[in-house]
């Protein structure tokens, strides 16, 4: 056969292999990137099927960093949630933030005492405490306060109001109160909302947390007793303005007074006073709800 068929013949096999190869190669490829997409359009439905979690970092606030910045004064909205009428419970767990106000500031000294004892830079030695005891229990801590500044009340309830999944601790030094002793209080009852919106003023925004603030109140008023001897040992009533504009269970500790003959007699007191609250709302932590809208599935672990 002449070298030049053979040749040809030689290099028409070469090419139906490498044509083979080269068909192979590419259904290989092909199919891997069937595979491959459909793999993540598997990974796609199954991420928009799952409900996403309101207690995810993008919905809640950490210690300081992770903390939802507050709406200005002048963006502070009119309603806060659903009249109490038209409002469910459903149980959750997802307690996980308190919001810890140390009253007063700048200006505000609050109550004063002997020594000089200042009511707003005394709630401040306090406040650190408390938030140590609280993170050692695995909470995070919102701090409305961490200087010599005084926020509006709106915007100490309005940090609260931001937050998923908080409470609200508000700390106070009686000005007459008895030496010694430690007092927890929530407001008195509010009326429901006459407006047809099905939403509550501002001003009333408390109005359907008023029983868990009460349930909260009696479980730290508890723990406050056990330490500080003459204490009472359930939760009292008084128009605490900060708790009139948080939805949120929301409490005033008033601690001591500023009449003490010593300001060790307030320091002394420090230590008690954290863990008081920190085991307080532990105990509260079981059976924390969150008023859901009528309409609403509801039941959504935060």
């Amino acid at each position: 056969m002449p070298k030049k068929i053979v040749g040809r013949r030689k290099a028409l096999r070469f090419g139906i292999l490498l044509h083979v190869r080269d068909g192979l190669k590419y259904r290989t490829t092909l199919l891997a990137a069937l595979l491959g997409a459909g793999l993540a359009l598997a990974v796609m439905a199954a991420s928009q099927s799952k409900p996403q979690s309101p207690g995810s970092p993008a919905n809640s606030a950490s210690a300081p960093s992770a903390a939802a910045t507050p709406p200005p004064v002048s963006a502070t909205p009119q309603s806060a949630a659903p009249a109490p009428s038209q409002t469910q419970f459903v149980p959750r767990g997802g307690l996980n933030i308190v919001v810890l106000d140390p009253a007063h500031g700048g200006i505000d000294l609050g109550a004063r005492g002997t020594e000089g004892i200042r009511e707003s830079e005394v709630v401040l030695v306090f406040a650190a405490e408390v938030r140590k005891a609280l993170e050692a229990q695995g909470f995070q801590v919102v701090m409305t306060r961490e200087g010599n500044d005084n926020p509006s009340f709106d915007d100490r309830s309005a940090r609260a109001n931001a937050q998923h999944g908080a409470v609200f601790v508000t700390l106070h030094i009686a000005s007459t109160g008895v030496a010694g002793t430690a007092r927890v209080y929530v407001v008195p009852d509010i009326p429901p909302s006459n407006d047809t919106t099905g939403l509550i003023p501002w001003d009333r925004a408390q109005g359907p947390f008023v029983g868990l603030s009460h349930q909260l109140g009696d479980l730290v008023q508890q723990e406050l007793e056990k330490r500080f001897k003459g204490s009472p040992t359930s939760v009292q009533v008084a128009p605490v303005r900060q708790l009139r504009t948080t939805a949120a269970p929301a409490i005033a500790v008033e601690i001591s007074s500023v009449s003490v003959q010593e300001r060790a007699d307030l320091d002394r007191m420090v230590p008690g006073v954290a863990e008081a609250i920190a085991h307080g709302i532990v105990a509260f932590k079981p059976s924390y709800v969150l008023p859901v809208p009528p309409g609403t599935s509801g039941g959504t672990q935060p």
